[in-house]
């Protein structure tokens, strides 16, 4: 007895001490990198806002895109790359990290309509991968790792590590979720955080008032996370739609970029604004503050879907709080809703439709808006995670448990089979 006390507590030490050390080195890494990716967008979508001519320019930083990713020879690598390197230890190019770094940068300063979470994903999980191999550690710390970094550079640009590490743990197959991973990932996602404050980078934080407790509103806030589910639906379906047409019809990459940002500029200028260009965080804001158009929502999803689809760079995560919050705020005064409130319950209800992440989507709530709505927030992700179906942001995702029955499946999300399942 005492002996087998010995031998796990050994092994509990170790395990402690050898992840801490990983994930601080991983945490340092992603929060340094994190920093300068974050002062870069900042900086060229300053630029942009200043020199609105730019967006004339969106057509050529399209046609160097495609040009990094060939000469890095990184050709359709994607967040999908990083999810299936988790999923079945397949191999990252080191290239990836400048690509998409680079990419997302060009599309920013353009007035391409992406986030930066994306990129994030893939930069921290390159991170991590490449550290876990120069260790030689075994196949199944080096997926660790890559979740740690993952979750560590998804911190850097928001500040939400408790968020951060739910996600990164349960994007990779919805329903099931390996605890081990849970030091290594938070442990990181803590580090990028202490980096990331060091340089002046503040959490992502909004004032949002929270009302109390009733059952109309919470019924009310129900309804709402049920529309929420059918918005992220469209999204990831419109945005899945027109990725396969132009797989078939349309399969030179260099004329595909060219056509997108020629799109994304004839839309710019017939909207007459740069609202819904780069990411949009001004106008999250105001729809968190009760402000919002009621056709924001949808001209956001046109100008995120052809942004991603024909080829420019970035992610999909903050234009899903655009789209939701826009959403949530015009909805919410039609059904009672205080509009400000109903802009918060919308950009986490249709973060989670897309991403499939209902745990994190409620942390996510907290660590952005405050515990005050924790009831409500909890309630519309669990509503729209189970009326969103199988379709998501990535279809590298595994979906593992059913989402409508307590039992196991094993769909690919946006495989379309999950109506064999119901």
């Amino acid at each position: 007895m005492n002996h087998t006390f010995k031998q796990n507590a050994i092994r509990s030490i170790t395990f402690i001490l050898k992840w801490l050390l990983l994930a601080a080195v991983i945490g340092l890494m992603c929060g340094l990198a994190g920093t300068l990716f974050h002062y870069g967008v900042k900086y060229v979508t300053e630029l942009r806002e200043a020199n609105s001519w730019l967006i004339f320019l969106l057509p050529l930083f399209g046609l160097l895109i495609v040009a990094v990713y060939k000469l890095l020879k990184v050709e359709g690598a994607n967040t999908n790359d990083i999810i299936e390197a988790v999923h079945y230890g397949k191999g990252l190019e080191l290239m990836l990290f400048p690509a998409i770094f680079i990419s997302t940068i060009l599309t920013h300063l353009g007035g391409g309509s992406a986030g930066r979470e994306g990129a994030a994903l893939q930069m921290g999980g390159t991170i991590g991968h490449h550290v876990g191999k120069i260790l030689a550690l075994d196949e199944k710390d080096v997926r660790t790792v890559t979740m740690a970094g993952m979750a560590a550079f998804f911190t850097a640009l928001f500040g939400t590590p408790v968020a951060a590490t739910v996600f990164s743990m349960g994007v990779i197959t919805v329903g099931v979720i390996f605890h081990a991973t849970l030091i290594p990932c938070l442990t990181a996602s803590f580090v990028s955080l202490a980096v990331t404050s060091f340089f002046g980078l503040k959490p992502t934080v909004f004032l949002v008032e929270a009302p109390s407790l009733e059952p109309v509103l919470l019924l009310k806030v129900a309804l709402l996370g049920v529309l929420c589910a059918f918005v992220s639906v469209l999204f990831c379906e419109t945005m899945h739609t027109v990725e396969h047409l132009l797989q078939k019809h349309l399969k030179n990459l260099w004329v595909r970029a060219a056509i997108g940002g020629v799109i994304i500029m004839i839309l710019t200028l017939l909207v007459g604004s740069q609202r819904y260009n780069g990411t949009g965080m001004a106008v999250i804001r105001e729809a968190l503050e009760g402000k919002a158009l009621p056709w924001d929502f949808l001209l956001k999803i046109l100008f995120t879907v052809i942004t991603l689809s024909f080829g420019f760079r970035g992610g999909e995560v903050i234009p899903s709080f655009f789209i939701g919050s826009t959403f949530g705020c015009a909805v919410g005064g039609l059904l009672g809703i205080p509009p400000g409130f109903a802009a918060a319950v919308g950009l986490v209800s249709v973060f989670c439709g897309m991403a499939n992440v209902p745990i994190a989507s409620t942390f996510l709530a907290v660590e952005l808006f405050g515990s005050g709505g924790l009831p409500y927030y909890a309630a519309a992700c669990a509503i729209s995670y189970a009326l969103s179906g199988y379709s998501g942001l990535y279809s590298s995702q595994v979906i593992a448990s059913d989402k409508l029955k307590a039992a196991a499946v094993r769909i690919r999300t946006n495989e379309r089979t999950w109506l064999k399942h119901k």
